[in-house]
């Protein structure tokens, strides 16, 4: 199977950090860089503790007619304008690939080296073996370029003859994948067997899928997916689209200036919020992926109606129309304070899916709560923080 689809998460992935807001090579948070999936040489890493390898084992139904296509891809640093105040490091993008792995018992080393200044030389060894009835597949990349000032080498200087953002794509043709975060029964005591260091391996591709694996630096979910309603990437996937588009809006022409000259990638950011549109902004301002057929079936007991349904609280039985007394005791927020000791009249009782129940009052002498009642807002509370009234 084509990579495609997984291919816009594991470009997230490879570009996880690479220049975040506000996209200036003067900003502190953009000084210190490349803290995701860095593969380092030996010498650096009995040096800093940087690893000096990444490996994924995965397990696979494969059989004889089975086989693999590998691609390990990672960022190579280059400085750009090196030793002026315009100095800037660089990620360009590189790949190892490997294509039709016999499904078979097999060891192979692939090693690469590339150019560069300085010049960086890696391997990848694969490995292939049967296990409880399935294919264990190992894929271990290692850093072996020579470093031999790394003692009192800078990480910059590190950084320059590391592996940044490495991940991994695997196919399987003829085959399956096994997902090490939800193995079926038959698979429990293999997917333990696994191995897997500085690298976490999900399966990719549409839901349901078992053809396509990705191995990334951050640990994801099985079939991870970029929303449909982001245009381009942040390189900061904490954050929310609509949040940084504003943010960048906000810069000034001095400051965007500066971010369109710090890197091509940056640019594209800036560029992309200042030409957004008022339909772009409405795209982005939110979705909901997952719920259930309606939002009364997710905050309403099955077969209970919230406006008829009661509740035993401190004194007695309450029901819409009842007068009770705060009595907050979790100290939820700063409201809990505010409403301790206030009357309030309960609107509605209402038990979501984890069987929680919830009482909706309106405050008494809360100069919103006819609007309040009118837009269904309401204070909500457990039942042991209610006391009924006369």
């Amino acid at each position: 199977m084509s990579f495609a689809f997984a291919r816009k998460i594991a470009d997230a992935v490879l570009y996880e950090g690479y220049v975040l807001y506000p996209y200036r090579r003067s900003a502190l948070k953009n000084r210190f860089r490349w803290q995701f999936g860095i593969v380092a040489p030996r010498a650096w890493s009995e040096h800093s503790g940087e690893p000096w390898e990444m490996q994924t084992e995965c397990l696979a139904e494969a059989g004889a007619d089975s086989a693999f296509d590998i691609t390990v891809r990672f960022l190579q640093v280059e400085a750009r304008n090196a030793g002026t105040a315009e100095e800037w490091e660089e990620g360009v993008e590189r790949t190892v690939e490997v294509r039709d792995l016999a499904g078979a018992d097999l060891r192979r080393e692939v090693p690469f080296t590339l150019d560069g200044a300085p010049p960086v030389s890696g391997r990848v060894l694969l490995a292939s073996e049967p296990i409880d009835g399935f294919r264990k597949l190992r894929i271990r990349i290692e850093n072996v370029t020579e470093f031999p000032g790394a003692a009192t080498a800078s990480r910059s200087d590190a950084m320059r003859l590391s592996l940044v953002g490495v991940h991994t794509l695997v196919s399987v043709r003829n085959g399956a994948f096994v997902s090490l975060i939800d193995p079926p029964e038959s698979a429990l005591a293999a997917a333990r067997a696994c191995s897997n260091l500085h690298t976490w391996p999900v399966l990719a591709g549409p839901a349901g899928s078992r053809e396509v694996l990705l191995s990334s630096p951050i640990i994801l979910q099985d079939y991870p997916a970029i929303a449909a309603e982001s245009a381009g990437d942040f390189c900061d996937a904490t954050e929310i689209d609509e949040l940084l588009t504003l943010r960048v809006m906000t810069l000034t022409d001095e400051e965007k200036r500066e971010a369109c000259n710090t890197d091509p990638r940056a640019r594209a950011i800036v560029e992309r919020c200042e030409s957004a549109s008022e339909e772009d902004f409405r795209r982005l301002h939110g979705a909901i992926r997952s719920r259930p057929e309606s939002v009364e079936e997710f905050f309403n007991p099955p077969g209970d109606d919230p406006d008829t349904a009661s509740i035993e609280v401190a004194g007695g039985v309450a029901a819409r129309g009842a007068r009770v007394r705060l009595a907050p005791k979790r100290r939820a927020d700063s409201m809990d304070l505010f409403l301790a000791g206030r009357t309030a009249v309960v609107e509605s009782v209402h038990q979501d899916v984890d069987g929680k129940t919830y009482v909706a009052v309106s405050v008494e002498d809360d100069p919103a709560a006819a609007l309040g009642i009118r837009t269904g807002r309401f204070f909500y509370f457990y039942p042991d923080e209610l006391e009924l009234l006369p």
